[in-house]
């Protein structure tokens, strides 16, 4: 028996009509990607295995119709003591939930089963900064002999805020004309994520990033219009900056994880190094919770053990 053969059978004809149907709908109608109709059909086929083994013979359509939040549970549990993490089976049961709402707008099953499980938490992954010294290379990368050098001092401007100010990099391309950061301004207020507005301290090596910009760039910005513009004078465009880190990451010999958003990271995780606590670093940030700023702890944390496992004369002697 083929691999397709021994997913074909878990599940009865009208099962496997209605599967064939919901993956045309995905692919012709919502034009998801080929590699995502694949991960749906396995997601779901290993839940349909999963029926097969309980109720003792592949399901029909009907089957699905009643079935109860215990079942979804009892999958998502026997998935995980297969090791499975939380991601994928997020993303499976997403599928399955996808699949089931198909059948419910076409009046062959009520789906609320399946509504009322909850996706296993994802633990949160640690943002990714790079090093003091590497983010003032990067800074400093800017103003490379490379491409012409008003352009480059742009790069390094917006870099330095990013740095500098703890700045997304769309917060950063939102600055207008006249709000930009000039020779003597002490704090910049910036529009972030949700409308909310905050003020954060300006650094002189900001303004003087800038200043330096606005003194080679060919084009004047107006009042209410971008800061930062790109080659013919429009909006900068954000990729232009990602491409430009990516050039300086690679110049410097730094990992992938050393993006613009990487800088912001680094902001928070530097400024928690040297002393600063938790709710200010949060109003710099513009987080609208703490436990959003309080993963920058577990990054000083697991910086501080790593430093003291490679320092410490008995770091290596795990055997002691």
């Amino acid at each position: 028996m083929t691999q397709g053969d021994s997913l074909l059978v878990s599940a009865k004809p009208d099962l496997n009509a209605a599967i064939g149907d919901w993956l045309d709908h995905l692919g012709s109608e919502r034009r998801l990607a080929d590699k995502t109709l694949v991960a749906y059909e396995r997601d779901l086929r290993q839940f349909l295995r999963f029926l097969t083994m309980h109720q003792g013979g592949p399901p029909g359509i009907a089957d699905l119709g009643d079935l109860k939040p215990a079942d979804f549970r009892g999958f998502l549990a026997s998935r995980r003591q297969q090791g499975v993490g939380s991601r994928s089976l997020g993303r499976g049961l997403a599928g399955i939930r996808s699949f089931l709402r198909f059948l419910e707008r076409r009046g062959e099953i009520n789906a609320a089963a399946s509504t009322s499980v909850r996706p296993p938490r994802q633990g949160r992954s640690l943002p990714k900064p790079v090093s003091a010294g590497d983010a003032l290379a990067v800074t400093d990368a800017g103003n490379g002999p490379d491409g012409e050098p008003w352009i480059a001092a742009r790069n390094a401007a917006v870099l330095t805020l990013l740095y500098g100010c703890g700045l997304r990099l769309s917060e950063a391309l939102a600055l207008t004309g006249r709000n930009a950061p000039r020779a003597g301004t002490k704090t910049l207020r910036v529009t972030g994520k949700g409308g909310r507005t905050r003020i954060v301290p300006v650094l002189p090596v900001v303004c003087e990033a800038v200043e330096a910009y606005l003194k080679l760039c060919p084009y004047v910005p107006e009042p209410e219009g971008p800061l930062f513009l790109g080659a013919r004078g429009g909006p900068l465009n954000p990729r232009l900056v990602q491409k430009a880190m990516a050039t300086f990451r690679s110049a410097l010999g730094l990992p992938d994880s050393a993006t613009p958003h990487a800088l912001r990271h680094s902001f928070a995780t530097h400024l928690l190094a040297g002393g600063g606590d938790l709710r200010t670093i949060q109003e710099l940030l513009g987080h609208a919770s703490l436990s959003t700023t309080q993963v920058y702890t577990q990054v000083d944390a697991a910086r501080l053990l790593d430093t003291f496992d490679r320092a410490h004369p008995r770091g290596r002697d795990h055997g002691g």
